[in-house]
């Protein structure tokens, strides 16, 4: 009777309020245990899926920016049967021009052409693709992977020429740096060799493009080829946000002229971009596999808790208390158990997301990852997310375990010992 009088005096509900004495007091070592390993089985399973999740967005969106930020978002090229590296020249014209300038999706665009080419230098042979460019070139990405020297003067039309920034992979392996000449050959009917020096050293970490390209002027190549002024190879666009990359480019596509066609950076680089598609497969395995952990820990808690307090069942019921009532008082409980997991889950992924942001200890072999280390990108709504659905799913399987308490009998129950 104690317990009514009690819940009438401070007007408390009366499961949670007996569930707070519960929490608080805990008499037994053994369940106390118990208890602790529940919480930090919680912890440990939110703290591993929101550094999944950071991990594995960071990752994503990394890998993305680094071939994007080379090779633009969506290529427009001459409609033809060329599938060689050397695109089909076509010409530039104002409505081409005036339409992409239109585009409300479109960030910016330039000129491009390729030509296939080999390096010499040092009694090294190199094969490479020659990416020339002009003046329209944005340089934002390229300076910020920059290791030694610097940009092509555009300024000055001769010494534009002559200069060529090559990846830290091509430098390695022909024994190359920042200001050194040496012969490049380009191949056509008859190889055509040129001189260049290298200004500027980059290192984007993407194998593909490292060892594939080296950057120089758009004109080399005009010359080369005999192009006329206004005559390209491509055009490359930036847009302003990727996740509406294929109904943008379909877009394009359809207004562009007949002899041009336009293809996505997910369809020129097929490998990278299923590759990072599949990551989100394992995002899922890991996060279900969280889940059943932390729903297992807070299951056996919860089944010794009841154990243990099989006495505390049969008084209850004696009292009048029905099945569900003291069903609700084990699950608020187990609600608070839960809550301070995802307390302690919260500040220990998060903290040591942020701390991986600020120093990069976690480092990972950017010959096989692309990257140099591992990146984390938070979301609000990601974390929020995941302690949501942490309780709903766990309180959920909670109450099958705890619909034992409808088998204790009152009379054996209070002679349980």
């Amino acid at each position: 009777m104690s317990i009514f009088v009690t819940y009438k005096l401070i007007k408390l509900n009366f499961e949670y309020f007996i569930a707070g004495r519960i929490a608080i007091k805990s008499e037994r070592t053994f369940s106390k245990l118990i208890v602790r390993i529940a919480i930090a089985g919680v912890m440990l399973s939110l703290a591993v899926m929101i550094l999944s999740i950071a991990i594995i967005k960071g990752f994503k969106t990394e890998i993305r920016d680094k071939v994007r930020g080379y090779l633009g978002d969506i290529q427009i090229t001459r409609y033809d049967l060329n599938n060689s590296f050397e695109h089909s020249p076509f010409v530039f014209d104002e409505g081409t021009k005036k339409m992409l300038k239109n585009d409300p999706d479109i960030e910016y665009y330039y000129p491009f052409a390729t030509k296939p080419a080999i390096l010499s230098a040092n009694n090294e042979i190199e094969g490479i693709n020659f990416k020339g460019i002009d003046k329209n070139y944005r340089w934002d990405y390229i300076k910020k992977h920059l290791i030694s020297g610097t940009i092509i003067n555009f300024s000055d039309s001769t010494v534009a020429m002559q200069e060529l920034l090559i990846s830290n992979y091509t430098a390695n392996r022909l024994k190359l740096k920042t200001g050194d000449d040496f012969i490049m050959y380009f191949v056509q009917n008859q190889l055509r060799p040129r001189k260049f020096k290298i200004v500027g050293i980059y290192d984007i970490g993407v194998e593909d493009i490292d060892k594939g390209f080296v950057l120089g002027n758009l004109n080399i190549i005009k010359r080369l080829n005999n192009w006329d002024a206004n005559e390209i190879g491509g055009i490359e666009i930036r847009i302003k946000d990727f996740n509406g990359l294929k109904p943008i480019a379909d877009h394009i596509y359809e207004k562009l002229p007949r002899n041009l066609r336009s293809y996505s950076i997910e369809e020129n680089f097929p490998n990278i971009f299923t590759w990072l598609g599949l990551l989100d497969v394992n995002t899922r395995v890991i996060l279900i596999l969280m889940l059943i952990v932390g729903v297992i820990n807070m299951v056996t808690a919860l089944l010794i808790m009841i154990l243990e307090k099989t006495n505390m069942i049969g008084m209850l019921k004696s009292f009048g208390a029905g099945n569900w009532s003291i069903m609700k008082i084990f699950l608020y409980n187990a609600a608070y158990l839960i809550g301070i997991g995802l307390l302690l889950g919260n500040i220990l992924g998060l903290g040591l997301g942020f701390l991986q942001q600020a120093t990069h200890i976690f480092k990972l072999n950017q010959a096989s990852y692309f990257l140099a280390y591992a990146p984390i990108e938070f979301h609000f709504t990601d974390v929020l997310l995941l302690n949501i659905v942490t309780i709903v799913v766990c309180l959920t399987v909670l109450i099958i375990p705890s619909l034992l308490i409808s088998k204790v009998s009152p009379l054996k129950a209070i002679r349980f010992k």
